[in-house]
This record gives structure tokens, C-alpha cells and sequence, in this order.
């Protein structure tokens, strides 16, 4: 199956870089400000997490048949909508949505804080969502997810 093949393929992504997330989760503000290879590398991973994470949500949209967002930000949304994922946990996704903007966009306003915070505190999301994802790609096809 192409769809649930391109899906699998951007969950693998998403859980690639979530591991190298996870495995610098002990690191300190003084690391990030002092190893710009670090920062660099922490940044990169959080943006190709989060934009497999939007891949993935826009082919589901549009397997779903239903409206494509205009934003990223309402791309989670509109899973907690149809029913993919739980809408209150598709608003706490949405603020990865914004981070990602400001990766990609204002990396020179980066907040070194905001990026340790997240670091810490938000990579469960995107644990949860890579679940979510595997729960809806098995109550479709009656198999589970092999990355």
C-alpha cells in the first residue's frame, strides 16, 4: 500500500531524529550557548521531527478527503477534527507547528531557553503523535507498523 508505505517512511524520520532528541535531553543551557555544533544539530532534528510530523498529518488529511489547512499550525488541528488524534492533545501539537516557524524562519531570534525547554519538556508530543499515527495506520489496514 504507496500510502501507508510514505507514511511509515516519514514516521521512520520523525523517530529518527527524535532519538538523537532524546539522547541530548541532559545537556545545559551553557552547551547549547558554547557549542554552536550541538545547537546546530538540536535545531535540525527538532525541524525535520516536526516537518514529517506535518507530512504525515497532510497525507492523512488528504487520504481522509477532508479540508487541507492553510497553516501548519491548523494541519494538527484538523487531525484532532476528523478524529486521528485527540483534539486536546492536537492543540498542545499546534505549538509545534509555531516552533517550527521559528526554526526555519527566526532562527537568529531563537531563544536559547525556549529551545532547552522544548528539548525537555515536548518530545513526548511527538512520541505521542508517531502512537497516534501507528493506532489510525492500524485500524485502516489491520497491521501494524513495521519502521
Amino acid at each position: 500500500m504507496f500510502f501507508r508505505e510514505k507514511i511509515s517512511e516519514k514516521l521512520k524520520y520523525l523517530e529518527i531524529s527524535l532519538n538523537y532528541l532524546k539522547s541530548r535531553r541532559d545537556i545545559t543551557l551553557e552547551d547549547l550557548q558554547s557549542n554552536y555544533e550541538l545547537r546546530s544539530a538540536i535545531e535540525r532534528n527538532f525541524q525535520i521531527a516536526i516537518e514529517a510530523a506535518i507530512d504525515v498529518s497532510e497525507m492523512i488529511i488528504s487520504e481522509e478527503g477532508a479540508e487541507m489547512p492553510e497553516t501548519y499550525r491548523e494541519t494538527f488541528l484538523r487531525l484532532g477534527e476528523i478524529g486521528v488524534i485527540p483534539r486536546d492533545f492536537s492543540t498542545r501539537l499546534a505549538q509545534m507547528a509555531g516552533f517550527r516557524n521559528i526554526l526555519v524562519h527566526q532562527y537568529s531570534e531563537l531563544d536559547l531557553n525556549r529551545l532547552l525547554e522544548f528539548l525537555k519538556t515536548k518530545l513526548d508530543h511527538l512520541e505521542q503523535f508517531s502512537g497516534y499515527i501507528r493506532e489510525y495506520l492500524r485500524s485502516k489496514t489491520g497491521e501494524a507498523v513495521q519502521l
